[in-house]
Parts: C-alpha cells; structure tokens; sequence
C-alpha cells in the first residue's frame, strides 16, 4: 500500500473491507468506512467506489459519531 493521504482513489487503499450501515440507502447512495492497516478510518462515497477518500484518525472519527449521538448536526436533516 502507498502511503494514505486525503484525496487519494479508494483503489489505491488495497484490499480493506468496506462496509456501510444498515440504514443506507438501497440506491446505492451510501457513504461506506473502512478500517486501515495502521489504525486510521477512510470514507468513500459507494456510488464511486474507486473514488477519492476522506482519512480520519479514530480519535477524530469517535468525535464526530459522538456530536452525531448527541444530536448536534440534527438541524442539517430538517426539512
């Protein structure tokens, strides 16, 4: 694997296991995480699967799931 980097395409990322939550969109509209070899989270969007990726640290990822559990960005889904 080359070295991880914001931006990069998903294909350079090798063989990681890719998944989405239960509550995706059966479309095909998804947004997918995978675990990386050292530790780190990428995110793609699945309806460009070899596109590019979002790095996030764990620590950075658990911030975000964690505001999201709270309902801090609830006002971002409100038609």
């Amino acid at each position: 694997m080359t070295a991880i980097y914001n931006g990069m395409p998903s294909s350079l990322l090798g063989q990681v296991a890719w998944r989405k939550s239960r509550h995706s969109n059966p479309n095909g509209n998804c947004v997918e995480l995978a675990e990386l070899p050292d530790g780190q989270v990428a995110m793609r969007n699945s309806r460009h699967p070899g596109g590019p990726v979002l790095v996030y640290a764990r620590q950075e990822l658990a911030a975000f799931v964690l505001s999201t559990k709270d309902g801090e960005f609830d006002d971002l889904i409100r038609g």
